[in-house]
């Protein structure tokens, strides 16, 4: 494999019904990063029917160069012919790394993937940078410049590596939406639209669909939410989680958790947060009960304002806390939503 010939950060840019995710502006948002410390372009690879027209959104936020595979075979997400359709581009235009987002798709599509072109593939990537590989040199090895290290979870959360796959392009990742921070958009950027159809044979492997059922989740995505109310262990139980849902309904926020608390089975998977859950930057973050492990810290420590209310007041959680509160939550919560209601009722008289 020569790798000089490998060039460009390029990203699967996620669409579903002709409309782009979120997770394809978070990582263009990393991929100009990246690829300003490498002195390239920034490629999206937009796979689906009829969705040229998603092109210009992406020039918006940061794609040089957008890859156009259409074809009626992509209407609806189905794994062989996306596999196909993106081993095809990466074969075809060689980029030096691949970032997909660890969606649902993602995670189903990047493997695949990563196996029909012959490279590595990092799974659910927390951050990633350009650096030397081996970070530290190492005698008897070569040390390898400008290559993306990236970091990802490991061994239940319990742990944090960071991965190199320098022998092999692209180098591939998958990342976690929320993680990555999409730029500013940019007013009238346009990038270099390509078309390209590798030609689409369906054969035994291609799935059909015989009907699509669009589920309606009762609970909130968390990613979304400006402010969250969030509790740990300290709670006490699930039944003492409704002060905190006092608390999000005066403030306007949503209630989330720590893993202690699914593990529990007090809440469900969906509102946990941290490694082994979802990472959020809500506007204003509170962490109730939570000791603020590490594995917790790394899925909210860039929220704009965090406030920890905890009895112990060595809990690392206070070190990165905007503000912090030592003292017993079941009398400090109810207070607060007290306070906050009557400041609202007051401001409705005046």
């Amino acid at each position: 494999m020569a790798l000089e010939e490998y060039k460009g950060v390029y990203i699967y840019a996620q669409q579903v019904d002709n409309k782009l995710g979120s997770i394809a502006f978070e990582l263009l948002g990393k991929a100009k990063s990246l690829a300003a410390d490498l002195d390239t372009e920034v490629g999206a690879v937009l796979i689906g029917s009829d969705v040229k027209g998603l092109a210009d959104e992406l020039a918006a936020y940061g794609a040089d160069k957008v890859i156009v595979v259409d074809d009626p075979e992509l209407k609806e997400y189905r794994t062989e012919p996306y596999a196909h359709a993106l081993a095809s581009v990466i074969n075809e235009f060689k980029p030096e790394i691949v970032l997909v987002g660890a969606t649902a798709i993602g995670r189903d599509l990047a493997p695949r993937v990563s196996a029909r072109v012959k490279t590595g593939l990092t799974a659910d990537c927390t951050k990633l940078d350009i650096g030397d590989f081996p970070m530290t040199p190492t005698p008897g090895k070569t040390q390898k410049h400008n290559q993306l290290l990236m970091t990802r979870p490991a061994f239940g959360g319990n742990t944090i590596a960071t991965i190199a796959c320098p022998d092999n392009r692209p180098q591939m990742a998958t990342v976690r939406p929320g993680v990555m921070q999409a730029i500013d958009r940019i007013p009238g950027a346009k990038a270099e639209v390509i078309e390209f159809n590798p030609g689409f044979t369906p054969d035994h492997k291609y799935v059909e669909i015989l009907d699509i059922v669009k589920s309606v989740s009762e609970s909130v995505d968390i990613q979304n939410a400006k402010i969250l109310v969030s509790g740990g262990r300290g709670v006490g139980s699930a039944e003492n989680f409704k002060i905190l849902e006092d608390l999000a309904a005066a403030i306007g926020g949503e209630v989330s958790c720590s893993r202690a608390v699914v593990d529990s089975g007090w809440k469900p998977k969906d509102l946990q947060v941290g490694q082994t859950g979802k990472t959020v930057r809500p506007q204003l973050y509170f962490a109730i009960g939570i000791s603020g492990a590490i594995q917790h810290a790394a899925g909210m420590e860039e929220s704009d304002v965090i406030i920890a209310i905890n009895k112990d007041e060595t809990a690392p959680i206070f070190e990165i806390a905007t503000y912090g509160i030592v003292g017993d939550l079941n009398k400090i919560v109810p207070e607060l939503t007290k306070q906050i209601l009557a400041a609202k009722e007051a401001k409705a008289n005046v």
